[in-house]
């Protein structure tokens, strides 16, 4: 353990990107889907972008930081949230400075841009607090635990696939999976990361969903994908809810890790219109009993449906079944 000469924050700092733009020849520029990054794994796939001449790629961040103890404690003054962008095989280094919040609240939030000819394989993002200590400024009071990859030509936003997709017999496998025999997948939250587990007894799910066969098997294979991932987000979700930190006043904070993440990216749609602190304690009282838990379940469907974009592979599946049709009949 590292030991530091001053005091520094002891609260978690967290950091998620909530948008990725790329910029070509022409000024030409592309918004990623959310499937090119994920805040489970925090890590950013640029390989999904749709043209591969890409110049720049412009990330936009949000981060949290424990205001509340910077505010009690005042140990520190001139607080500065930056984001750094690292590559060891180039010796690259980004800075960019995030805003505060107006209201001085936890979030702050900005942008950093990466260069694609500064780098070569995958970018460390991580995000740092610095203050003025005992009159001494620019340092360092916290840090995100973990740091987010940016994978420059990865196409799935995987760090080592820790959200690890694995095949299992149900019918043959683990004691505890024989009871979901009946089931495609599921969705094991039990470990440091998620794991989604496919169960090899449907005929010709595996090659669905690997993409292989027919282009109709494709296409089929794409919806399928969605709805998994649409599952990953719900139970991530109970599962991030149902593991809170509460502090002596009975307020809910947010797990550190890829559970407070999760949260904050689906709160604004399971909650709209409040603060994300306020949207957390109002989720928390209703699955403690105090208001109606199952009058957010259509909420939490619905946002966890967002983030996977079942919405989009539902039209274009309908799309391009409706195209293949019209092809085998002309």
């Amino acid at each position: 353990m590292r030991a530091f000469p001053y005091p520094r924050l002891t609260g978690a700092v967290t950091a998620r990107v909530t948008a990725v733009r790329l910029r070509g020849p022409g000024d030409i520029r592309e918004q990623l889907d959310t499937r090119a990054f994920s805040v489970v794994e925090q890590v950013v796939a640029l390989g999904r972008a749709e043209r591969d001449n890409w110049q720049t790629a412009r990330l936009t961040l949000k981060a949290t930081v424990p205001a509340r103890e910077i505010e009690a404690k005042g140990h520190w003054s001139d607080i500065t949230v930056v984001a750094v962008l690292t590559e060891g095989a180039t010796n690259l280094r980004t800075v960019a400075r995030l805003s505060r919040p107006a209201d001085g609240g936890r979030e702050w939030s900005g942008e950093i841009e990466l260069d694609r000819d500064d780098h070569l394989d995958r970018v460390s993002l991580v995000v740092h607090v610095v203050a003025t200590v005992g009159g001494t400024p620019g340092r360092i009071i916290a840090s995100t635990d973990q740091e987010w990859l940016i994978d420059v030509t990865a196409d799935a936003p995987l760090r080592d696939r820790a959200l690890e997709v694995s095949t299992v017999s149900f019918a043959r496998g683990a004691e505890w999976l024989r009871s979901f025999r009946d089931a495609p997948w599921i969705v094991d939250t039990s470990g440091r990361m998620p794991t989604v587990r496919l169960n090899s007894d449907f005929e010709g799910l595996v090659a669905l969903v690997e993409g292989q066969g027919s282009q109709l098997e494709s296409v089929v294979g794409e919806m399928l994908l969605a709805q998994m991932c649409a599952d990953v987000w719900t139970a991530v979700f109970h599962t991030a809810i149902g593991d809170l930190d509460i502090e002596d006043d009975g307020t809910p904070l947010f797990p550190p890790d890829w559970r407070g993440a999760v949260l904050r990216e689906m709160l604004p749609d399971i909650v709209p219109g409040r603060s994300e602190g306020d949207a957390l304690r109002e989720v928390y009282i209703r699955r403690m009993g105090d208001g109606s838990w199952s009058d957010l379940q259509p909420r939490i469907q619905y946002a966890a449906s967002r983030r996977a974009e079942v919405p989009k592979a539902l039209t274009a599946t309908v799309r391009d079944v409706e195209r293949l049709g019209q092809e085998a009949n002309s």
